[in-house]
């Protein structure tokens, strides 16, 4: 069993906005390692449609405009108002704004038409969702894709033999889920069982936690 998440939208809303100018202070130089590995995954290319699901602070929505440039566009959906204004802030400083489109809101309803990107992009971001949500966002993700687009995914994730780390970090989660949000899931079974198929996928530690980084496509 995964844990689930017991607080509100609201509520998560309220802590990221909270949390947003110390963000990458607690966080970024942490999970830069892996989310770059999943940026290299998913390829991203000059011209293509692109969407990122919990922005954040905007590094790797501003590593994906990049890549695709001028011609192309990304989307972005983040639910915390305080992590959409540094981000805008970071892709004008970076002059790629205009070609970026920024939302706040729930990834349960993605705000972005069906069969419009190219590919999704996720980051420590899957995992913030309770159980009955992960199969909802995953759905939305396939209809915002189009046919044989491509989904890439970095996600803490629960092993078949959960260790003294995993255990502990979970207690943590269940104490201060304001500051311990992420928790492990079952991210490879849950892409499958959204019917995603499996191109690429490594696992790597952190600090004795896995993490899986994930290439998949929609058939």
């Amino acid at each position: 069993m995964i844990s689930r998440v017991t607080r509100s939208k609201a509520e998560a809303a309220t802590s990221y906005n909270q949390l947003s100018r110390w963000y990458d202070w607690i966080a970024g130089s942490t999970e830069r390692k892996y989310r770059n590995l999943g940026l290299e995954l998913l390829q991203a290319q000059a011209g293509e449609r692109i969407l990122e699901i919990g922005f954040g602070t905007g590094h790797c929505l501003l590593a994906l405009a990049k890549a695709v440039g001028p011609q192309g566009r990304v989307g972005g959906i983040d639910i915390s108002v305080g992590m959409l204004n540094i981000t805008q802030t970071r892709l004008q400083a970076a002059g790629v704004a205009a070609w970026v489109d920024l939302q706040v809101g729930d990834a349960v309803q993605i705000p972005f038409e069906h069969g419009s990107f190219d590919a999704v992009f996720m980051s420590f971001t899957l995992e913030l969702f309770d159980t009955p949500e992960i199969p909802l966002v995953l759905e939305q993700c396939r209809q915002v894709l189009r046919p044989d687009g491509r989904i890439g995914l970095v996600a803490m994730v629960m092993p078949e033999r959960p260790g003294f780390a995993v255990r502990l970090y979970e207690c943590f989660h269940a104490r201060w889920p304001a500051l311990v949000d992420c928790r492990p899931i079952y991210a490879r079974q849950a892409l499958q069982e959204a019917g995603f198929t499996l191109e690429n996928a490594r696992r790597l530690m952190m600090w004795g936690l896995p993490v899986d980084v994930i290439r998949a496509h929609k058939p």
